[in-house]
Formats: structure tokens, sequence, C-alpha cells
């Protein structure tokens, strides 16, 4: 008993790290993603799909799915409605112009599953030590 319930509050704070490690994710393929867009535009015009089939969350996010939600959808969202809209050198300008964005948010999104990601897990493992301990 007093296992289970260190295991199932730790799984508790791995569950709650997944959205942290999640968004680190998205945002690492979306700036590979754009990197192979730049790319595609200045040497071989791929269409967009064929770009994007390497990709799981991009696929998804070009399928219409939402894959994060709050300020990180929005940006999201309009990353991809301007995809495909104009000539190949403005988009060659649009995708480098979202290229310092999506390296900041990249960082950003490594820096808190960095910080909060083991955060989550350690601090449940100790909970669960203490109910454990209690519970003795």
């Amino acid at each position: 008993m007093l296992i289970a319930t260190v295991a199932l509050t730790t799984l508790l704070g791995v569950f709650l790290s997944a959205g942290k490690k999640k968004r680190y994710l998205v945002f690492s393929e979306l700036y590979e993603f754009n990197e192979q867009l730049l790319l595609n535009l200045r040497y071989s015009r791929k269409p967009l799909g064929e770009v994007a089939k390497d990709f799981k969350f991009i696929s998804l996010i070009l399928g219409g799915e939402k894959v994060l939600g709050g300020n990180d959808g929005k940006f999201i969202s309009d990353y991809t409605t301007e995809l495909g809209k104009s000539d190949a050198m403005s988009q060659i300008d649009y995708l480098n112009d979202r290229k310092s964005a999506l390296s900041k948010l990249k960082d950003e999104s490594f820096a808190d599953y960095k910080k909060y990601g083991s955060l989550y897990v350690k601090i449940f493992f100790m909970v669960g030590v203490l109910l454990a301990i209690l519970l003795a």
C-alpha cells in the first residue's frame, strides 16, 4: 500500500510534467519545420504536405487539430494560416521573420520543461513519501 501511494503520486507528477514536454516538442518541431520550409522554398519547392509528413505534430496542426491551447495555440494558428498564401519570395521573408519568434518560443519552452518537468515529479514523489510515512 505504501509503495502504491508513492508510485501513484509520482505518476501524477509525471502526467503534470507531460504538458511542459509536449509544448517543448511542438515548438521544436515547428522550428525545424520552418527551417525545412525555408530550404524547400529556396531549392526544391515540394508541396507543403510533403514537407510536413516527417513531423508528427505539424501533420496534426495542418490537419486542423489544436495541439496546444491559449496563446500558443493562437500563435500556431496564425503561423499556419499564412503558409502558402503568397509567392515564394514573400513566403521566405515571412518564414525568416517567424524564425526568431519560433526560436524564442522553443528556448522558452525548453527552459520551462527543464525547470518544471522534473520539479513536478520530485514534488509529487516527496508528497507520496510523506503520505506513506503518515499512513505507516
